[in-house]
């Protein structure tokens, strides 16, 4: 049985974000000829080339800089992690994997190559989704975790 906080239902903060998104993906692509994917931007700081480092430096600080700009305004909503470290590690590796097998992350795919009608980027997503279904069924229902 689920239950729903319907107190924590946001759906006016939940379209602002969304269109936020849209909205910067869009610009990022538009002013830059690049995808907002943040593994491939992150990737890229990793084996930088030269001229290439400033922008996808600014982008990550962005990432990091948009939670501490918002503590100047309201709270953040409180973090709950149900996951010891060990899990928290595997998941992130197996997480780091598949955005090297998949060539992109959700927010490559997901955002950026939906919107370009990507077939591809529809493979990888859906692919992306199912994994995550399946994983908490198997952890939540099957292994009762």
């Amino acid at each position: 049985m689920i239950d729903v906080a319907w107190s924590d239902f946001t759906p006016w903060t939940a379209l602002a974000g969304g269109l936020l998104i849209g909205l910067a993906t869009a610009l990022f692509l538009l002013l830059n000829g690049r995808i907002a994917g943040i593994s491939g931007i992150l990737g890229g700081l990793l084996s930088p080339s030269r001229g290439d480092i400033a922008w996808r430096l600014a982008f990550m600080a962005g990432l990091i800089g948009a939670p501490l700009a918002w503590l100047m305004v309201a709270d953040l909503p409180p973090i709950e992690i149900n996951a010891g470290y060990p899990s928290l590690i595997i998941a992130g590796l197996l997480v780091g994997l598949g955005t090297r097998y998949g060539s992109g992350c959700t927010s490559g795919h997901g955002v950026c190559g939906l919107s370009r009608l990507s077939l591809r980027s529809l493979v990888a997503t859906l692919s992306f989704m199912a994994a995550g279904f399946i994983t908490v069924y198997i952890i939540r229902h099957l292994l009762g975790a």
